[in-house]
């Protein structure tokens, strides 16, 4: 889609606010007219391509640039999630890991310390595929401990969007450090430490502050039904702890011969070698989950007894529930697809830039509205550095100095998440929540994630300048 071009300029404050109008435009069809979330954002992606300009030949392409990808990359992590998730939880599984994380921290202490857990396998894991793998243990903490969903809920969901939006290997955090020529290497382990006091400092407050204000029901959504009853056998904790950590390692495997290559002289043979290719190939997340799905059958299925018929049926039954959300987040990508396609991203980071500001203060606010404008923080990220790095390169920055301006822009690509974040309607449809109900909760959180991660970096800066 580089290749497009709009019929007219409407030029900056025309985007935005075409932009603004786009987004007004969707809220009311939603929470006023009670429009399906997936129908509105397709009648608000058509709408605003079509005032921006986008050719009448190209509409459907435009639409289809954010949606494609997105339904893509979604539907293969939360399906195949989906279906682990199910295995679990019909096995008995999920409740028996509830049980012991129970009897080990207590039932006060049991949501913070599935937190934890999601805070490691947040590491190497993406936030939708670890949340939707997490998400039966979640729903089963819940009610075995009776406490609010949602206070169980939002830690782990902060959790895995503090890995995925300030460490390595995640794709934000390692495309602007390759396009700022930032230490990788010095970048992981700062990232690892923002994340660390960001979930520190967040997700507490999230569960508490949230879980008193919106109350909730666990969601059913995946809830074994009578025909599945056949299917429990009471696994162990290990066999489920296993299984739970069998796609980390293997994404692990993945990032740490990633890492090896960049040592090497020749990075590009190294990756080459047959084996290497075949263990990152194994390293993939669609890959790695796959293959879990596959072991879950073996041990949960074929090994317990089960038949071929039903262990077909517990898999097909884990797909039909979230359809909608595979849907309507792929409908949230193609949103926020579409606001890319008409520039306003660019345009406006283009005029912060030409403010002379601080550079710090400036990658934040530029990733800040870029996320705001058209909501994918990876875009918002690679955006904010390419506009940057000829600033950057320009000054006299140390290493440091550098790593702590690709943390700002980290921290501005995560705040004020909404409408146009397939991200948002992720969490809103798993967790139950209306879309006023996730602004309300899910866009604060992420936003008050992005204040303490610029406040960090601020300082980080200041530390550097004196080095």
């Amino acid at each position: 889609m580089d290749d497009l071009v709009l019929n007219w300029d409407l030029g900056t404050g025309g985007l935005l606010i075409l932009a603004v109008a786009a987004i007004a435009g969707l809220l009311v069809m939603i929470m006023a007219l009670r429009m399906h979330a997936f129908l509105a954002l397709l009648i608000t992606s058509l709408l605003t391509a079509v005032i921006a300009g986008v050719p009448a030949n190209r509409l459907l392409e435009a639409i289809g640039f954010g949606f494609n990808s997105t339904l893509g990359n979604v539907m293969l992590l939360v399906g195949l999630g989906a279906m682990l998730g199910r295995m679990i939880e019909a096995s008995g599984g999920a409740q028996v890991l509830a049980e012991k994380m129970i009897d080990l921290f207590g039932e006060r202490r049991a949501g913070m310390a599935l937190s934890v857990a999601s805070l490691l396998m947040g590491f190497p894991i993406f936030f939708d595929a670890g949340l939707v793998v997490m998400m039966p243990i979640i729903y089963a903490v819940a009610r075995r401990t009776g406490a609010s969903f949602l206070s169980i809920a939002f830690p782990s969901a902060v959790a895995f969007s503090a890995m995925h939006i300030f460490s390595p290997p995640h794709p934000g955090p390692v495309a602007a450090s390759n396009i700022m020529g930032a230490d990788v290497g010095l970048v992981l382990l700062v990232g690892l430490v923002f994340a660390l006091i960001i979930w520190a400092a967040v997700a507490p407050l999230a569960g508490k502050i949230f879980g008193d204000r919106i109350v909730v029901p666990v969601p059913s959504i995946l809830d074994s039904n009578s025909e599945e009853t056949g299917f429990e056998s009471r696994p162990s904790v290990p066999a489920i702890i296993s299984m739970l950590l069998l796609p980390l390692v293997l994404i692990l495997l993945n990032t740490g011969l990633n890492t090896l290559a960049a040592t090497k002289d020749d990075p590009d043979a190294f990756k080459a070698l047959p084996v290497v290719q075949v263990l990152r190939v194994l390293g993939e997340t669609p890959i790695a989950l796959l293959i879990t799905v596959l072991v879950s059958m073996v041990v949960l299925g074929w090994g317990a007894g089960k038949s071929g018929t039903l262990i077909e049926k517990i898999q097909d039954s884990a797909l039909g529930p979230i359809c909608s959300v595979v849907v309507v987040t792929g409908a949230g990508g193609m949103f926020g697809g579409v606001l890319r396609l008409t520039g306003i991203g660019d345009a406006v980071a283009g005029s912060l830039n030409s403010l002379g500001m601080p550079v710090i203060v400036a990658a934040f606010l530029i990733a800040q509205i870029v996320r705001i404008a058209q909501g994918s923080a990876t875009v918002a990220l690679t955006t904010a550095a390419s506009l940057m790095t000829a600033v950057v390169a320009a000054g006299d920055f140390n290493a440091l100095q550098v790593v702590a301006i690709v943390m700002a822009m980290s921290a501005g690509s995560v705040g004020v998440a909404h409408v146009n974040d397939s991200g948002f309607w992720l969490v809103s449809r798993f967790f139950g929540l209306s879309m006023k109900q996730t602004l309300a909760s899910w866009t604060l959180i992420q936003t008050a994630m992005a204040v303490v991660g610029f406040a960090l970096s601020l300082v980080l800066f200041g530390i550097a300048s004196l080095v």
